[in-house]
């Protein structure tokens, strides 16, 4: 009996006693689109799962612990130096454990990748409307995805205890301690005594390893379970309607395809681990409280909250025997204004557009929702205005630039680019939406120049409805409507029309 025959067997048999064909049919016959943007979903997804495995191989070496040691491992620069236990085994990991140091760096890159995929995720769903009705309850949990993420690349970071997260550890201690009232409480909580103490690394570890990691899993299983039951939005197209899906079947092109890129991704996370350097602990040397060093940055993603301390002015409020110091409002208030009007948002625009109708699986253009995209253009433009303003310190210090002065840049910065950019991008979209009403009116520009009998030339367009007298145009639509490009792509109609004579190219 060949192989075949002998799987083709087994399965007959196991048909036989669960019924597996009855339940499997219709999810490999499940369709996906085929658009490019939603693979940033299943790029965060084989990410994490990248995470979960190197993440398993580094927790069986390294040491959660902040007793102090000598070291006299592997690495000559570092020895008869005191340093954690963390620090040590973080060391050994590099220099003595086989792949130690491409499964650290590896598992940096996923991390930064992880973070990085579910943020374009989420903008692709912004900007196209994809988190409206039905699918809000999505929305909100790709949001505490991206915020269990940034607080699980914060715990991962701090982990090593060496001088650039120990000093990243500290501010994040006087941002706790900020906090009016709660501040002293919520820092005894996490820390169990005045900063550094010798919890914090152990308590780090159990939430980087099994609470955060934990809820992350949930929350992909539950929006994956939702996703796959509400089905995919889609752009709209010549055969996509809000009652159906075009794309490809589950299996095998879908299939095929998510394998293909869950393989890439694996392949190019160990090629940049292999190829390029991050963290490299051993250069920054242990932590102490009286050191920091120029350039003293937290991973991209915590950067916004960096510059934000860095802009804020030191203005304090005292409240009688209570103060509220300068920090708390750019380190606590502006996250959390931030994040929560990113999950209401879908709510509050129903409630304006009064959108309260059927479902909506059509994704909509950018430029159709000008209001919609010049809040999302302003939201990034505050973002990266203040991700350079984390980095003034590196600015002064290569290019020479007065830090007051870099600092005074970032905060006229932070007050006129969000607003430009909002009336930009909004005005751009206007302007976009005038030229689709062009193409509606006259017909696509082909780039063919034709000579008028008066002697002015003119571009020759192309309807994109078909007049009765074109036969060949007859069943032309907006979407696949062949585009000529060459004058010999052209015909003359019996009445001196012109018509494509081969579809070299069709509408976007």
């Amino acid at each position: 009996m060949s192989v075949k025959d002998l799987i083709f067997k087994q399965a007959k048999e196991v048909d036989e006693r669960y019924q597996a064909a009855k339940g499997l049919r219709p999810r490999m016959n499940k369709v996906f689109p085929e658009h490019f943007s939603f693979l940033f979903g299943e790029l965060a997804l084989y990410s994490f799962v990248v995470l979960l495995l190197t993440g398993t191989y580094l927790a069986l070496f390294f040491q959660p612990s902040s007793a102090e040691l000598v070291y006299h491992g592997s690495y000559t620069p570092m020895h008869d130096v005191e340093m954690s236990q963390a620090f040590a085994s973080t060391l050994d990991i590099s220099f003595d454990v086989r792949a130690g140091l491409l499964v650290r760096q590896m598992h940096h890159w996923a991390a930064n990748i992880f973070v990085a995929a579910i943020l374009v995720h989420l903008l692709r769903i912004f900007f196209t409307g994809a988190f409206r009705k039905p699918r809000e309850a999505n929305w909100i949990i790709g949001v505490f995805l991206l915020i269990l993420g940034i607080a699980e690349g914060f715990a991962g970071y701090s982990l090593p205890d060496d001088l650039l997260s120990g000093t990243g550890l500290r501010i994040m201690s006087g941002i706790v301690l900020s906090i009016p009232l709660l501040g002293t409480w919520l820092h005894w909580l996490v820390f169990g005594s005045e900063f550094p103490g010798e919890l914090i690394i152990p308590r780090l570890f159990a939430g980087h390893i099994l609470i955060l990691p934990g809820l992350i899993l949930v929350l992909i299983a539950v929006h994956l379970a939702g996703v796959w039951y509400q089905k995919h939005t889609q752009f709209p197209g010549e055969r996509g309607t809000e009652r159906n899906v075009v794309g490809v079947r589950t299996f095998p092109a879908f299939a095929a395809r998510s394998t293909s890129l869950a393989i890439m991704v694996t392949g190019i996370l160990a090629l940049m681990g292999g190829i390029f350097q991050i963290n490299p602990i051993f250069t920054y040397g242990p932590y102490q409280p009286s050191m920091s060093s120029i350039n003293s940055q937290p991973d991209w993603y915590l950067q916004m909250i960096e510059g934000a301390m860095r802009l804020w002015p030191g203005w304090r409020i005292d409240l009688g025997n209570y103060t509220v110091p300068a920090v708390f409002w750019p380190a606590v208030v502006m996250p959390i204004l931030l994040f929560g009007s990113i999950l209401v948002y879908p709510f509050v625009e129903r409630r304006l557009t009064r959108d309260t109708g059927l479902a909506h699986n059509i994704a909509q253009r950018p430029r159709d929702v000008p209001v919609r995209s010049g809040f999302g253009a302003m939201t990034l433009a505050f973002y990266f205005v203040l991700v350079i303003a984390g980095n003034d310190d590196v600015i002064d210090f290569v290019f020479s630039v007065p830090f007051e002065r870099v600092v005074w840049f970032g905060r006229i910065g932070v007050l006129v680019l969000p607003p430009l950019a909002f009336y930009l991008t909004y005005r751009i979209c206007l302007a976009l939406q005038r030229a689709d009403r062009d193409v509606i009116r006259h017909g696509v520009g082909t780039g063919v120049i034709q000579r008028h009998a008066e002697g002015y030339f003119v571009e020759v367009t192309q309807p994109l409805r078909a007049e009765p007298d074109q036969e060949s145009l007859k069943f032309a639509r907006y979407r696949g409507n062949p585009v000529p490009h060459l004058p010999g792509d052209l015909e003359t109609t019996k009445d001196g029309g012109k018509v494509a004579a081969k579809d070299t190219g069709r509408l976007p």
